[in-house]
């Protein structure tokens, strides 16, 4: 691991000093491949340790700069790293941490700030950067429509799907020439990408016509910007999105529907209602945090099980371990490695470590997840691990992923359909030459398999 000398302009609270700092440098393409040796030495230096994250390029605009989301508040600053399972699950249930990034700010500090662009605010402003009691009453509006209960519902849909989608592709693999089992898929393109956005379409009642345009506005919003903020283009997509999600919106007042969209208009808890701001921040986010972490995990899961093949073998023999499957990927290869949206409202010590107020946590999820004094042999992918649905993947707290249940069924649809259609499913290149795509996204851009 690189370290650098402290320096007082890397240190956002004036602290000086020669000891040397780690440098985590998430935004590296190699990041992600080397990460779980990195947490491992920072969980051996403490339960809190203190990093410095570089920017990940030199020609980032100012505009880019002033329009970064929360996640991207830790580049070109030093935060304290809690890699340990004990004190990540202290601090996500801690609401002194606060997901907003200016919770520590004071007026005159905001006062100050470059003033946010209309189009970026329900990405930049939603339930994932809110705190109580305004996340409560929003989550409170939204909850009932996530539940297990709901989610379960989906279930033959789901399935429907992973089944259409697997036809489309083998079919074109076939139209090329290829027969089983040496069809060429990538798994990302053909199944791991469009089977949760099909769902999510579904689920939120986009029209089937209006599919492939939404697809577009939504696919810049998923790839891997590093420190880059919003630019201008990207702000473009998003103002078009908005305009046509607002005009669907007064369609579902006026034609209500069974989806969720319809749902959401009409919400009431108490009298309250979402605005229309709120609205769209609630359907940004559904896309956003409900699909990419889906196709990661859905990538992830089949490359643990590929380059495991005495678990492969076990999942095969009893498809009903499609649980299991979801669990340990979650826990093994998470599809978020770590939260890096927490800033500290106030003083608050954390095993033993004074976190100043303004100070920006790292919150590893992932590193928790291997964390040897909570699992054992934790490097292990291993089916029969009784505990593995003990990991932190969907947080805990307030902030617990709303989209859980679902991410869960779609996962065990996902496995289930594909070994059985495709048993001699295999990686198309040596699995050494996989390449992870998505900093503390854990994820695969593409994933080449032969069926």
């Amino acid at each position: 691991m690189r370290e650098r000398e402290r320096a007082e302009s890397a240190c956002p609270h004036g602290v000086q000093g020669s000891e040397p700092v780690p440098v985590l440098d998430v935004g590296n393409p190699k990041f992600l491949g080397q990460a779980y040796a990195t947490y491992a030495e920072l969980r051996e230096k403490g339960g809190v340790v203190r990093v410095f994250v570089p920017e990940t390029g030199q020609d980032i605009t100012q505009e880019e700069r002033d329009n970064r989301t929360a996640f991207q508040e830790i580049f070109g600053r030093e935060v304290f790293f809690l890699g340990r399972y004990a004190e990540v699950s202290e601090v996500l249930r801690d609401e002194r941490f606060s997901s907003c990034p200016h919770a520590a700010k004071t007026p005159a500090e905001i006062a100050q700030m470059p003033k946010m662009a209309e189009e970026l605010r329900p990405v930049l402003t939603s339930l994932l950067t809110t705190d109580a009691p305004d996340h409560t009453r929003l989550r409170k509006l939204v909850q009932p429509c996530f539940s297990a209960q709901a989610m379960e519902a989906l279930r033959p849909r789901i399935a429907r799907i992973a089944e259409e989608l697997l036809d489309e592709a083998l079919a074109a693999a076939e139209a090329r020439g290829e027969v089983a089992p040496e069809r060429r898929l990538d798994l990302v393109e053909a199944f791991a990408f469009p089977l949760p956005v099909t769902v999510i379409s579904d689920l939120l009642g986009i029209p089937v016509a209006d599919r492939g345009k939404v697809r577009g506005w939504t696919e810049e919003l998923f790839t891997n910007r590093g420190s880059r903020g919003i630019g201008g283009e990207l702000r473009g997509k998003l103002g078009e999105f908005s305009a046509y999600l607002r005009a669907l919106f007064v369609e579902k007042r006026a034609r209500t529907s069974d989806d969720l969209i319809s749902r959401l208009v009409h919400a009431q808890e108490d009298g309250d209602v979402l605005s229309e701001d709120e609205l769209l921040s609630m359907v940004f986010i559904i896309y956003l945090a409900g699909h990419v972490t889906t196709v990661n995990l859905i990538g992830n899961g089949v490359f643990a099980l590929l380059t495991h093949p005495e678990q492969l073998a076990r999942f095969k023999a009893a498809p009903e371990l499609s649980k299991q499957v979801v669990e340990e990927t979650l826990r093994f290869y998470p599809p978020v490695d770590a939260v890096t949206g927490r800033v500290a409202t106030e003083d608050v010590e954390v095993s033993g470590t004074q976190i100043p107020r303004g100070s920006h946590v790292f919150v590893g999820l992932a590193s928790a997840s291997h964390d040897p004094k909570r699992f054992a042999c934790p490097e292990a992918f291993d089916l029969e691990r009784a505990d593995a649905n003990r990991h932190l993947s969907f947080g805990k707290g307030i902030h617990l992923c709303l989209g859980a249940p679902l991410a869960r069924v779609e996962g065990q649809v996902a496995f289930e359909t594909l070994f059985r259609r495709c048993p001699e499913l295999r990686l198309a290149v040596p699995a050494e030459e996989m390449r992870w795509g998505r900093q503390v996204l854990r994820g695969f851009d593409a994933l080449p398999v032969l069926v």
